[in-house]
């Protein structure tokens, strides 16, 4: 019988720790995550919540982390067959940038969108069944620090991010506008 080496106990638990961590799914920003981001824009372009033709509303004095100048829109919408509450709020900068400069060229001063979604229920239902992805203005999904695509269940579980924010809200709905 072979007596094990250092070095074979090593790649022995590297081995484990590598499949244990692929079996794992990500807390967000999974292939899941950005198919469901995906289908979600194309929503919020039909329905003019988002893209060229927008409806576009009353810009106002906004705070970071989201933006210096915000546009927020609430509505519903059905994603792959589920039709639940959206709230798209439009973060424009940088900052300095004043409302009036926003109102006379949007596209310019458009840094991301910020869509918080209700899923159905049992997608989280800790925190609202809110889907929450962070876009840049093409559509393509920001990512964070790490690399991770800022969709799903952003920062569940974490001092920062979006669910650790709007938790805070009034209300018990995670929203800051109502």
């Amino acid at each position: 019988m072979k007596k094990l080496t250092f070095t074979g106990l090593a790649t022995i638990g590297l081995a484990l720790f590598i499949g244990t961590a692929s079996g794992q799914m990500a807390p967000f920003g999974n292939d899941e995550d950005k198919d469901y981001a995906s289908a979600l824009w194309k929503v919020l372009e039909t329905d003019r919540l988002i893209g060229k033709g927008a409806i576009n509303t009353v810009p106002y004095e906004g705070i970071e982390p989201h933006g210096f100048v915000l546009e927020t829109l609430i509505s519903k919408a059905t994603v792959n067959g589920h039709t639940g509450d959206v709230v798209v709020k439009r973060n424009y900068g940088p900052e300095g940038v004043e409302v009036g400069a926003v109102k006379a060229d949007r596209a310019k001063h458009l840094k991301a969108i910020t869509v918080m979604f209700r899923r159905e229920a049992g997608f989280d239902s800790d925190n609202q069944d809110w889907f929450w992805v962070k876009y840049l203005p093409d559509g393509t999904l920001d990512k964070n620090p790490k690399g991770m695509a800022l969709a799903g269940k952003i920062a569940k579980g974490s001092d920062t991010g979006c669910i650790a924010c709007h938790v805070g809200a009034d209300g018990d709905d995670y929203l800051f506008v109502n």
